[in-house]
């Protein structure tokens, strides 16, 4: 057999491999699979090229990407990156860190998750954190799955339809198959009853509008259910906060956080609750302590997950930790400060309702629903929703994305400038135009 170039083994590996499981060629190995599926011949690849071809080659495509405006939100937002993030979070120590189980050498490691917990803890007001799940839907099914484990004989979830659509998506794909049933409902209250273990709730729901959630927690705990609330991080620096509300869980994306937009990510879901539920929560969660001669450390604690006990017992299958993206909220989170997150929702929130106004004196947007916003809002267009996004979007918009009901949303976040919002609605302007004809 010809050694293949492409793979590091000799000949004298394959048959060494081959022998020690019984077997005289690898034809023989791969005689389950019919013989249409065997390329034959050498596989038709570009020559090699120098590292200065191969940077011109990469910059050559990149150029053919268009970098477009974003107008857009509904779970992922243009906020700003500090420069200092990338620079810190790219050192190799971080980027290379494995799963800190060896606490004498990972106290680096552990010490910024634990920092990561506490910054959550006390954006959410509850009592624990973890750090942290893949990202902000799965976060809202471990949530669910909270609920089923810590509520007796009861197999219900129900969650709002005021929930973005991806976290909606998430839930109804995880519940198919979880042991339990759930619900999308948009009076999700008026549907309590004894089957029912959890209730998910948005802090700001799909529209953008603030959620007045008085009075849910009350209700929810009357029927005997948990209720966990779906969030912002971003925005919890000026709305009341998850514990606030007398929620029990509370859970999210900290991809607001300064995390940049990337084509799906990356992401971090985060995940806090009080402290009577802290060994239902999943994930990692690092504890403070202290070493015999009195000095503060860290260590990896409640690891109630499959890899230490029995599967059927345990709370959590998750393995995985978005521990460099937890890192960067926590660089970010530290580099804000509490006075800085108000400053960097103040110019949202000014710059979102100056645009939403001059939408609407544009004639072919109608003001629905009516609520109080931060930085994103739907509105009604009178024209076909559609075609208005891809009018937008050959004018170099992410803006206007339809929804199910046919309304289009918008986002302003403080990296948008006055002169992109004129070229929005001078866009939007003869888009009326032109469909006037």
């Amino acid at each position: 057999m010809a050694r293949i170039p492409f793979f590091p083994h000799t000949q004298e590996d394959v048959s060494r491999m081959l022998e020690r499981i019984g077997l005289s060629s690898l034809k023989e190995l791969y005689a389950d699979v019919p013989p249409e599926f065997f390329h034959e011949g050498d596989y038709d690849l570009p020559s090699a090229l120098g590292e200065s071809e191969v940077r011109a080659d990469v910059e050559a495509l990149a150029a053919r990407n268009r970098k477009l405006i974003i107008f857009a939100g509904q779970g992922a937002y243009d906020h700003y990156t500090p420069t200092v993030i990338p620079a810190l979070t790219s050192r190799s120590e971080f980027q290379t860190a494995y799963t800190p189980y060896q606490c004498e050498i990972s106290q680096g490691t552990l010490r910024y998750i634990f920092e990561f917990q506490s910054m959550i803890c006390a954006l959410t007001g509850m009592d624990v954190a973890n750090a942290s799940v893949y990202d902000g839907p799965t976060a809202a099914v471990e949530a669910a799955r909270m609920c089923v484990a810590s509520v007796r004989r009861r197999k219900r979830i129900i969650a709002s339809g005021g929930l973005l659509p991806c976290v909606r998506k998430v839930l109804e794909t995880y519940a198919r198959y979880g042991g339990y049933s759930l619900s999308i409902s948009e009076n999700p209250l008026s549907e309590l009853d004894d089957s029912v273990a959890g209730v998910i709730l948005p802090s700001i729901d799909r529209t953008g509008c603030i959620c007045d959630l008085s009075g849910a927690a009350e209700a929810v705990h009357a029927a005997g259910a948990l209720l966990a609330v779906y969030c912002d991080p971003s925005a919890l620096a000026v709305l009341t906060s998850p514990a606030e509300w007398g929620a029990d869980i509370a859970v999210g994306d900290a991809q607001p956080l300064g995390m940049p937009l990337s084509y799906g990510g990356p992401y971090a879901g985060f995940m806090a609750c009080r402290e009577a539920l802290m060994r239902k929560l999943p994930g990692r969660i690092v504890g403070q302590a202290y070493d015999r001669e009195g000095r503060r450390c860290f260590v990896l604690t409640l690891q109630a997950r499959e890899q230490h006990i029995r599967r059927e017992k345990a709370t959590s299958n998750i393995c995985s930790n978005e521990s460099l993206m937890a890192l960067w909220a926590t660089i970010y989170l530290s580099l804000m400060g509490p006075e800085g997150m108000r400053e960097l929702n103040e110019a949202c929130y000014r710059s979102a309702h100056d645009l939403r106004g001059r939408l609407l004196s544009t004639g072919i947007f109608e003001a629905s629903p009516e609520g109080e916003f931060l930085k994103e809002f739907t509105l009604v267009p009178r024209r076909d929703a559609a075609h208005l996004h891809k009018f937008l979007l050959d004018k170099g918009f992410f803006a206007a994305l339809p929804d199910e009901e046919g309304r289009v949303s918008f986002c302003v976040t403080e990296r948008r400038t006055k002169a992109e919002m004129d070229a929005l609605v001078a866009a939007v302007e003869l888009f009326a135009k032109e469909e006037g004809r």
